[in-house]
């Protein structure tokens, strides 16, 4: 909540009325959320949908009980998190070194961008059975299995980026007897931190849909593994229950890197 004790009228009025506003936004998230639980379950206590193919609320709990009772789903859960951790934090560096490369070397960015465009267009699931042959069914193969969905479309955005710069500035480093490694370190980069955060927040989600991918095909662990074996054996409690834990995953880790933001604004 804001400071008022130095703000005028109008600047207190504002921000209050700023902060109705995202209660009332707040308000209207939870309400629709509960509201959606609560359908659901009506309709398989009223026969309107069948439980046993659309499962209920109260039946992926049970299912989520369950299998915390032995601490299963948390082995599974925290499987799935590490690989998407580690697919996103080489995803960032890879892309961020070859965005350098390709800035820093005009003649080999415009000799491999279209290899890049046809690599980022190309369907990720389709590689996923290559990887398993290659590499193998484990931990490695999901890893680059996030990092193939995300890692190209990331290296053009900040590749794009970088060009977007202002050549005024550019002009100024070079001016004052600067290099293009003084423009790099001192123009570029600083310049691109907001497209770093927006790439970010794309890049969680893609390679969480990279690992799931990965994890469908070549995992005995994992939430995509779940989601995989439940539906082989029919027990749809069970891949409800995983899916809205991704859900739960995916806005958990999009919400950290939206903190993360605005503690780097701030400073």
């Amino acid at each position: 909540m804001p400071d008022l004790t130095n703000c005028s009228l109008a600047q207190q009025n504002f921000l209050k009325n700023q902060t109705r506003l995202r209660n009332r936004v707040r308000l209207a998230r939870l309400l629709i959320f509960l509201g959606f639980l609560v359908l659901w379950e009506a309709s398989t206590r009223m026969h309107l949908i069948d439980a046993f193919i659309f499962s209920s609320p109260t039946r992926v709990v049970r299912t989520f009980l369950s299998m915390g009772r032995d601490g299963s789903i948390f082995l599974h859960v925290g499987v799935t998190l590490l690989e998407t951790l580690v697919s996103f934090l080489l995803v960032f560096l890879l892309s961020l070194l070859t965005a350098v490369l390709l800035w820093l070397s005009p003649g080999l960015s415009r000799t491999l961008e279209p290899y890049l465009v046809v690599l980022n267009s190309l369907p990720k699931s389709a590689l996923a059975p290559l990887l398993i042959v290659w590499l193998g069914a484990n931990i490695r193969t999901i890893i680059v299995a996030g990092i193939s969905v995300a890692v190209f479309g990331s290296i053009l955005t900040l590749y794009t980026g970088f060009q977007q710069i202002s050549a005024e500035k550019i002009k100024l480093i070079y001016t004052l007897g600067g290099d293009r490694g003084d423009v790099l370190w001192k123009v570029v980069l600083p310049g691109s931190v907001p497209i770093f955060l927006n790439t970010m927040k794309v890049n969680i989600g893609l390679c969480l849909v990279g690992v799931i991918i990965g994890e469908f095909i070549g995992s005995r662990r994992g939430l995509g593994y779940l989601i995989i074996y439940g539906s082989q054996v029919f027990q749809l409690d069970l891949v409800l229950m995983s899916i809205v834990i991704l859900c739960g995953l995916a806005m958990g880790l999009y919400q950290g890197l939206n903190v993360a933001e605005r503690r780097l604004t701030r400073r």
